[in-house]
C-alpha cells in the first residue's frame, strides 16, 4: 500500500484541522492504519490508529476526545484535530502496518506516507 497524507497548516490555538491520507495498492484484512507525529527535537509519537477493515480506533491519551480517525468508502483515512493546543505542533504522518490492534510503535508500520506540517499557534 502506498500513502499520501496532506492537509496540514497554521491554526490558532482552539481551531480544527483535518488531515487526510490516501491509501492505493493492496490491503490486508488486518491493515492498520495509523497517525504519528514529531515535533522538533523529539522522537516521532504514536496519535491513533483505525483498523482498515473498521470497528476499532485507538488513540493516545492526549488527543482523545479532541481528535477522531476515520475512514471513508474511497480509501483515504481522516485525522480530524479539534480544539487543537500549540503542543500538537508537530509534522504529522500517516503509516500502515499489519497485525493485531492497535498498532503504537512506529515501527511496527511497514509503509509511511510523506509528512504535512501542522503548526498551532497560541
Amino acid at each position: 500500500v502506498q500513502l499520501q497524507a496532506f492537509g496540514g497548516g497554521l491554526v490558532q490555538a482552539g481551531g480544527s484541522l483535518r488531515l487526510s491520507c490516501a491509501a492505493s495498492g493492496r490491503t490486508f484484512s488486518n491493515t492498520v492504519i495509523g497517525w504519528f507525529r514529531q515535533a522538533p527535537g523529539k522522537e516521532r509519537e504514536f496519535v491513533a490508529a483505525a483498523r482498515w477493515s473498521g470497528g476499532s480506533t485507538y488513540y493516545v491519551d492526549s488527543v482523545k476526545g479532541r481528535f477522531t480517525i476515520s475512514r471513508d468508502n474511497a480509501n483515504t483515512v481522516y485525522l480530524q484535530m479539534n480544539s487543537l493546543k500549540p503542543e500538537d505542533t508537530a509534522v504529522y504522518y500517516c503509516a500502515a502496518g499489519r497485525g493485531g490492534f492497535p498498532l503504537v510503535r512506529y515501527v511496527e508500520y511497514e509503509r509511511w506516507g510523506q509528512g504535512t506540517q501542522v503548526t498551532v499557534s497560541s
